[in-house]
């Protein structure tokens, strides 16, 4: 399990209790908490929960791949810190470890909000999952160490980290699994969901046109 950190430590509290459903008789081995640099205590929280935490350079395509280099398990599990699992995802990551050790395994989104923004956001990302092979990094990435290898890991780039790999992966080595995770709302009800869509595609579009992912995340802040 990978968790990227930066200044997360207010909201990481429900995302490793649910973590740590898959400690007891469950796929978790070991939680590594790859921080960007924060000002919180974060390394007392992975301290006091037995995650191994490694330290750099902001940036989560980074902080992605230092936390898969540090970790010793054949299969990873990537995850926001704002991201909660399902109750009963050691059950379903168990089951596509069994039935697809070939493929990546990437769930299906919900927001923490009720509100038709949040479902109408949530139901275009699980379509674009579903007809693209294109989740995003929100959604939580399942996969074998040798497939995370073999495809190159994580670019060390500072915005698009989800959106290379899987495009590295390809629709051939990537299904949904039948859960949902449920991601903070946050930023969507900060900047207004409409406005945080279009930035979103925007970003992508920049980034399928060849434009260097520095330079997006200038535009992007």
């Amino acid at each position: 399990m990978v968790i990227p950190t930066l200044n997360a430590a207010p909201q990481i509290g429900p995302t490793l209790a649910r973590v740590a459903l898959g400690l007891v008789d469950g796929p978790v081995r070991e939680v590594v908490i790859s921080d960007g640099g924060s000002t919180d205590d974060i390394e007392e929280i992975a301290d006091g929960v037995g995650a191994r935490f490694v330290s750099g350079p902001p940036g989560r395509g980074g902080q992605l791949r230092r936390g898969a280099e540090a970790a010793v398990g054949e299969w990873l599990l990537f995850l926001h810190a704002d991201t909660l699992l399902p109750a009963d995802w050691p059950e379903v990551a168990m089951r596509h470890i069994e039935d697809a050790p070939e493929q990546a395994g990437a769930f299906r989104l919900r927001f923490d909000d009720p509100g038709w923004a949040a479902g109408w956001v949530a139901g275009w990302a699980n379509w674009r999952s579903r007809l693209f092979a294109l989740p995003f990094g929100d959604q939580g990435l399942l996969l074998s160490r040798a497939l995370y290898d073999a495809v190159g890991g994580y670019p060390e780039i500072p915005l698009m980290e989800d959106v290379a790999l899987v495009e590295a992966l390809g629709r051939r080595r990537l299904r949904l699994l039948p859960a949902a995770v449920t991601t903070s709302a946050e930023r969507y009800q900060r900047e207004g969901w409409l406005r945080r869509g279009l930035k979103n595609w925007r970003c992508l579009a920049l980034y399928r046109a060849g434009v260097p992912p520095e330079e997006i995340v200038e535009r992007y802040r």
